[in-house]
């Protein structure tokens, strides 16, 4: 058992919310639940540097989605 593989509880840069950070075993990260297309990667790197929570990852796809219109 690797007790090395700890996940980070971190807060998210958009809405300071914490969560449990799983970057070590990324398809159990929460931000796994939100699927993101490249230019929706994009304009969520433009504007925040860190990790965000899935519900300012959904928020923040939409918000794009709408830029569309």
């Amino acid at each position: 058992m690797d007790n090395h593989a700890k996940h980070e509880t971190i807060r998210c840069e958009r809405c300071n919310t914490s969560f449990e950070c799983k970057a070590n075993k990324f398809g159990q990260c929460q931000c796994t639940t939100v699927p993101l297309t490249l230019n929706e990667t994009q304009y969520i790197g433009e504007m925040y540097d860190n990790c965000l929570c899935a519900n300012c990852l959904r928020q923040l796809k939409e918000e794009y989605i709408e830029t569309l219109k």
